[in-house]
């Protein structure tokens, strides 16, 4: 069985929990990579991950 190595935007967006525009968005402006293959944008699994920990380095961890 073949295992996707690619993930779509629409796959991100829904990872992530955030719409498809602001997904689109934050690809078109780099903050998430994504490589173009043909018509499509593939992003590696790998780069959500860089996002992830990109945006969370910063945060500040708040007690209940």
């Amino acid at each position: 069985m073949i295992q996707s190595k690619w993930h779509t935007t629409a796959e991100v967006a829904v990872m992530l929990g955030f719409g498809l525009s602001k997904t689109k968005m934050l690809v078109l402006t780099g903050e998430i990579r994504s490589v173009k293959i043909g018509r499509n944008r593939g992003i590696l699994p790998d780069w959500v991950d860089e996002y992830i920990k990109r945006v969370t380095s910063g945060a500040k961890a708040t007690s209940a």
